[in-house]
């Protein structure tokens, strides 16, 4: 489907504690994805309070953000493997649908 010219695709924002992040960053991978966007020391409050972007000692310990866009038909496996993997962890997954303007950088 397209927009405007731009191409309908699915963007998948996770935000994991970051030694969750390389296993987040396999799946995206591992789907099939080609790229993904990570933010470091993620801050804000949530289900578990607030959380700090910056710590002191220990990066281990931060939230990290992993962003990802893909075709609509490669998502519902990535949902599925995040899915589970935060089934046992910390975290949470948001899904929507996006366009994009160059959709060859995301086949």
């Amino acid at each position: 489907m397209t927009m405007n010219n731009l191409t309908h695709m699915t963007r998948l924002e996770v935000v994991v504690p970051a030694r969750d992040a390389p296993a987040i960053r396999e799946l995206i991978t591992s789907a099939g994805a080609t790229g993904y966007t990570s933010v470091s020391g993620v801050s804000g409050i949530g289900h578990h309070g607030q959380h700090s972007g910056a710590l002191l000692f220990n990066e281990y310990d931060t939230l990290t953000m992993l962003i990802t866009v893909l075709p609509p038909d490669n998502a519902g496996e990535l949902i599925d493997a995040v899915q589970e993997l935060l089934s046992t962890s910390s975290g949470v997954m948001f899904v929507s649908d996006t366009y994009v303007s160059r959709p060859d950088y995301f086949q």
